[in-house]
């Protein structure tokens, strides 16, 4: 197994965090801390706008956690590295860049909470199967499961796809919405990226993309009122932005805006 269990690039405005343990990608606590500190990386990097998670290969986003270990570990093991497992995709979450899951084959378990937690799932056409099969080892989704499906296709189904611990094709997962879009396995990785590029600055001002993301995830979990009060404070700093005074100004002069991330 790789020392690097997550491998970390940035080009052109993106920043692509790649989970490497063949030949599933399954995590551990090692992997999360590396993916942990990736996450804080691209947060941090003033030149990336857009985060994209993917597996190493062509055959495995990810099939979750390492079952051997979580074998062999003890049972205060398991609770914080289940704790850390939240923190870590939380701070993705949070992060007011936007994510991409680029599902480049089988997402299963623990892989799709991790999925889960981006902001877009972008699926392969035939790559693979999608579903949280854990009720199969007697335990439950463990790694925010439960509570992101349940917020993505509602209380019943999630509760029948978990119980039944059924997985589903990619192309029934992008019936059900939470595959947000399908595209054609040849070329995939290079639609991916293009898809994250249309994001960035100067075609997209990636400062209101944040904003956006923010106003929904943490606004979403508060009362209406609150997240009102919320979208106008982030409202006034995109207000303060070059790239808002950009914008309007374009549109004034009848012209293109020419986006900075600022």
């Amino acid at each position: 197994m790789s020392d690097e269990l997550v491998r970390y690039r940035a080009e052109g405005g993106v920043a692509v965090l790649e989970l490497n343990n063949p030949p599933a990608n399954a995590y551990s606590y090692e992997m999360f801390r590396q993916l942990d500190d990736a996450v804080l990386r691209a947060r941090m990097d003033e030149s990336v706008h857009v985060l994209v998670l993917r597996g190493s290969g062509d055959r495995f986003f990810c099939a979750g956690a390492d079952i051997a270990m979580l074998d062999r570990v003890t049972p205060e093991f398991k609770y914080y590295f289940c704790l850390h497992a939240n923190e870590t995709l939380l701070r993705l979450e949070n992060t007011p860049k936007l994510v991409i899951a680029a599902l480049n084959g089988h997402c299963v378990g623990g892989g799709l909470e991790v999925a889960m937690a981006a902001d877009l799932r972008v699926g392969k056409a035939g790559g693979g199967k999608v579903g949280l099969p854990e009720v199969a080892l007697g335990v439950l989704p463990g790694t925010g499961g439960t509570q992101r499906l349940t917020r993505l296709v509602g209380k019943a189904r999630a509760i029948e796809l978990m119980t039944q611990g059924d997985r589903m094709t990619m192309e029934e997962a992008h019936q059900l919405g939470l595959v947000n879009r399908l595209l054609p396995a040849e070329g995939f990785w290079d639609g991916v990226m293009e898809l994250a590029r249309s994001f960035c600055p100067p075609g997209r001002a990636s400062r209101a993309v944040g904003a956006i993301k923010r106003a929904v995830q943490s606004g979403g979990e508060m009362s209406l009122e609150s997240g009102l009060t919320l979208e106008r404070e982030l409202q006034q700093r995109l207000f303060e932005s070059e790239d808002a005074r950009e914008g309007l100004r374009a549109y004034v002069e009848g012209r293109s805006p020419a986006f900075k991330g600022r």
